[in-house]
């Protein structure tokens, strides 16, 4: 994992104009990283009792004491390339949330920064070889300083709690950017080794359920399928394409929205009928190349 961390700091120490970097956590390896790499170190993470950091502690931290009003949080696996801040100047709404759709990628040696090609030669490696991860796995958010200053102790590296940004955003009226068209997050595959009991701890075990719970349930996980814009080359637009309003009224109880009756009967047969669906493979248009991560 040392590579795979110093290959995406490294990569955020190079966007232009230059950001602040802060590392979050105590765990063996942190401070000398965040030493060696010339980054901010901020240890004193709230923690749960099975001694996970806890994303409302790292959130909550960030917007105290970060240098400037916009935040960004991404996970020390994704490398980001300089589309990145380009894409973020073309926002024109305030507040909002910003997120997007990883590209994963198997990646097992250190980038070499100092060839002024590094970010070319690992586009055209992404091109070819990365796959466009699914759209409910979210890796990193930007947001203005105070967007989330009450969110409940989800723990870092399970489910459910990138689900609950969105979520509380579209719910609090705030736009949310689907940049997944214009920035280029390469998401370094790994295996789950780090973790007590390999990936089974991410997504069935007991922080997961109780993050799933603070989730509030299944009908809250929103992602970037539930984006109110999508950011291209020429600037935001409205997301108005069939998924999105379909979508939309999939997820209208949640948005408080009102539908008519024969809406609300069309939703009802839709519940019926997707897992079936589903299960036929009767949706051609659903990307198939959508492997977890190693």
């Amino acid at each position: 994992m040392a590579t795979i961390q110093a290959n995406a700091i490294g990569s955020w120490q190079r966007l232009r104009p230059p950001c602040e970097v802060l590392l979050f956590g105590d765990e063996e390896g942190v401070a000398e990283a965040a030493a060696q790499l010339g980054t901010r170190h901020i240890p004193d993470v709230e923690c749960n009792e099975y001694g996970t950091p806890l994303v409302s502690s790292a959130f909550g931290l960030a917007q105290k004491l970060a240098s400037h009003g916009l935040l960004c949080y991404v996970n020390a696996d994704v490398i980001l390339l300089s589309d990145f801040l380009t894409s973020v100047a073309q926002v024109r709404a305030k507040p909002f949330l910003l997120v997007g759709r990883r590209r994963n990628i198997d990646l097992d040696a250190a980038l070499d920064f100092s060839d002024p090609f590094w970010e070319q030669e690992l586009l055209a490696r992404v091109r070819s070889q990365g796959e466009l991860f699914v759209p409910s796995a979210l890796d990193y958010f930007v947001f203005p300083r105070g967007l989330y200053a009450n969110m409940p102790p989800f723990a870092v590296g399970r489910v459910a709690w990138d689900n609950w940004v969105v979520f509380q955003a579209r719910t609090s009226g705030i736009p949310v950017i689907d940049a997944t068209k214009t920035i280029t997050a390469v998401h370094q595959n790994h295996d789950y080794s780090h973790l007590p009991q390999g990936e089974e701890t991410m997504r069935s075990g007991l922080e997961t359920m109780h993050n799933r719970e603070l989730l509030g349930g299944r009908h809250r996980s929103f992602d970037v399928r539930d984006a109110t814009h999508v950011l291209t080359a020429s600037g935001m637009r409205p997301a108005k394409g069939p998924r999105h309003l379909l979508r939309r009224l999939q997820k209208s109880p949640e948005l408080n929205t009102n539908f008519s009756p024969l809406v609300q009967v069309i939703l009802g047969c839709r519940a019926l009928v997707d897992p079936v669906m589903k299960k036929r493979g009767a949706y051609p248009f659903r990307q198939k190349n959508n492997k977890p991560g190693k």
